[in-house]
């Protein structure tokens, strides 16, 4: 009896062991720097969502020089955070993304206008000065303006474009009308700099039909033909929308575990509070998995940028795929 006590107990100690080592190594490159537009991750790894489900996530944070489908392709990362115009730029290009899961329901891009310039619908846009992103950011833009049919190139009968840095200056400097803002970050940065909300024109780009998906998840597509791959991203993807979840049921604690993750210091707590609410409001009502329909909405907004470079050419096939949420357990 002795015997047997004493194997039982060196299986079980071998089984822990071998749970301990279980593991599997996963990193996420982020869009952008720490804040809580990716709180969902910060929250998983912190509260254990990842380790959970077999995983080491490691999380890296991105910034104006970090481009996350160049890091993929580098194999810098197992998954990335991007928008889709830049994913799908990407792709037509030669790096096979696919998106995977699409955490971000709703777009929070928009254009902000002093009020004092006398913008107050699309219309009284043309001939005015915006400020607009670029690096992949800049298509739901000239898809807005070829609606309107304006055009960007400063002629007479549409709009000048300034080339926008990620900061809300150009509006502060009075060098711009109209610049561009997300609704949880550079919105509130103006705000906080002295401009109050009745000061303000806001359009946002849900409104104005032109909206593209923001922040899902994309893998390179030979990833795709690896089972064990598979396997490890479904638990990442489940892991990570448990973390969304407790992010939008908690979003003061939430805001807490993204500032603790925040490396440079650069980020106040009432910013990134502030943040969390509206980031809620993005991610609200969405499992993870993509609304065809959301997809097909963003193609169509991005074939109809046109312009001399225009960000896909052609319908993209391949895209995306529900091969990694049908593999959640």
């Amino acid at each position: 009896m002795k015997k047997f006590a004493t194997a039982a107990a060196l299986i079980a100690a071998s089984l822990i062991s071998a749970s301990a080592q279980a593991q599997d190594k996963l990193t996420l490159q982020l869009k952008w720097v720490a804040q809580a537009q990716f709180a969902g991750y910060f929250v998983a790894k912190d509260k254990g969502f990842y380790k959970e489900v077999g995983l080491d996530v490691t999380i890296k944070p991105g910034g104006p020089d970090i481009a996350p489908p160049q890091i993929i392709a580098g194999g810098g990362a197992d998954v990335i955070v991007e928008w889709m115009p830049a994913a799908l730029a990407a792709r037509e290009k030669g790096v096979p993304l696919v998106n995977i899961a699409q955490p971000f329901k709703r777009s929070g891009m928009q254009l902000t206008c002093r009020a004092e310039t006398g913008v107050k619908t699309p219309q009284d846009l043309k001939g005015r000065t915006l400020g607009v992103w670029f690096f992949g950011n800049e298509y739901p833009f000239m898809a807005w303006m070829a609606k309107l049919g304006y055009k960007t190139d400063g002629s007479a009968n549409g709009v000048k474009v300034l080339k926008q840095g990620f900061n809300v200056d150009p509006l502060l400097q009075k060098q711009a009308d109209c610049i561009s803002t997300m609704t949880y970050n550079e919105f509130w940065q103006v705000i906080d700099a002295g401009i109050p909300a009745d000061k303000l024109v806001v359009f946002k780009y849900e409104d104005q039909g032109v909206s593209t998906l923001e922040d899902g998840l994309y893998v390179l597509e030979p990833k795709l033909n690896d089972g064990a791959f598979v396997d490890r991203a479904a638990r990442f993807v489940k892991a990570s929308m448990k973390g969304w979840e407790w992010a939008r049921a908690n979003p003061a604690a939430a805001a807490k575990i993204v500032l603790d993750n925040d490396t440079t210091g650069a980020q106040t707590e009432k910013h990134q509070v502030r943040m969390m609410g509206e980031i809620n409001r993005l991610t609200d009502g969405s499992n993870g998995k993509l609304v065809p329909a959301d997809y097909e909405r963003t193609v169509k907004t991005l074939l109809s940028a046109g312009g001399d470079t225009p960000v896909i050419t052609k319908e993209p096939t391949g895209a995306w795929t529900t091969k990694v949420f049908d593999a959640i357990k």
